[in-house]
């Protein structure tokens, strides 16, 4: 059984069409089932192991970046396939997935190519996407071996895993995390000063695969994982012990 839940923006006129086009294309190939609509305060995973005890095999995703990190984050643990249906913009995760953005999305979904992914555990919840530390004054230890901090600059931190991490300088780069490694990517911008403006400047990002990390502080800094927000001093990353198992498109990036 198919259950779908759908995010709260679908109900815009804008998207009407397009979503009456998957549902129509859902039904041709036999995988329409139930729909949930998603609410801000949505406890997702209770959502999901409540579907589960009713007899769901899918829980199928409708939205974009915004919507699978919001439902992932809270139900990666659960023990069932996820799909995905994007809609609309903010959609970088799809393309990394191999899901094109639309109806066509129902092909891939219908195909059910699975793959099991790897997830990140973040001071007790799970982020799928990325995790982003905005330039702050941190210490970072990883793997229990190494530390990279700044004392003359500020320190930016982005964490990621399904999102790929876009650095634009004179040309524009897409790194694309393979998400099956049993590693985690972090990308530290060292911050050079502030330009006109009070625009911010970087150094180049240095990459540095991980398997735990620490971010530490001596005063709080703000920490955005899968569109939450908290202030921390301290934070422990790592990947999680579970995987989460998706259906993916033959055209991934990885």
């Amino acid at each position: 059984m198919y259950v779908y839940l759908y995010d709260n923006f679908l109900r815009q006129k804008k998207f009407a069409s397009t979503v009456k086009a998957m549902e129509t294309r859902l039904t041709d190939y036999g995988i329409a089932g139930k729909i949930i609509r998603l609410q801000n305060f949505s406890d997702t995973k209770m959502i999901v192991d409540e579907e589960l005890s009713k007899g769901a095999t899918t829980i199928v995703v409708v939205g974009n970046d915004e919507t699978i990190g919001h439902v992932l984050s809270r139900a990666a643990t659960c023990d069932i396939l996820f799909g995905f249906l994007p809609v609309g913009p903010g959609n970088d995760i799809a393309k990394v997935l191999g899901i094109p953005v639309g109806e066509d999305a129902c092909d891939v979904l219908s195909r059910r190519r699975k793959l099991r992914l790897d997830a990140g555990w973040m001071n007790n919840r799970y982020f799928i996407s990325r995790l982003h530390i905005p330039p702050s004054d941190i210490m970072i230890e990883y793997d229990e071996k190494f530390e990279v901090s700044s004392d003359k600059s500020k320190l930016e931190l982005v964490v990621c895993n399904l999102q790929p991490f876009t650095w634009h300088r004179k040309n524009k780069k897409d790194w694309v995390v393979h998400p099956q490694d049993g590693k985690l990517e972090a990308f530290v911008l060292p911050i050079i000063k502030k330009g006109l403006f009070g625009r911010v400047k970087t150094e180049d990002p240095s990459v540095f695969p991980f398997e735990e990390m620490i971010v530490s502080s001596k005063k709080p800094f703000v920490v955005e994982a899968d569109g939450k927000r908290s202030k921390e001093t301290r934070v422990k990353i790592r990947l999680a012990k579970s995987r989460v198992e998706m259906v993916v498109g033959k055209d991934r990036r990885f």
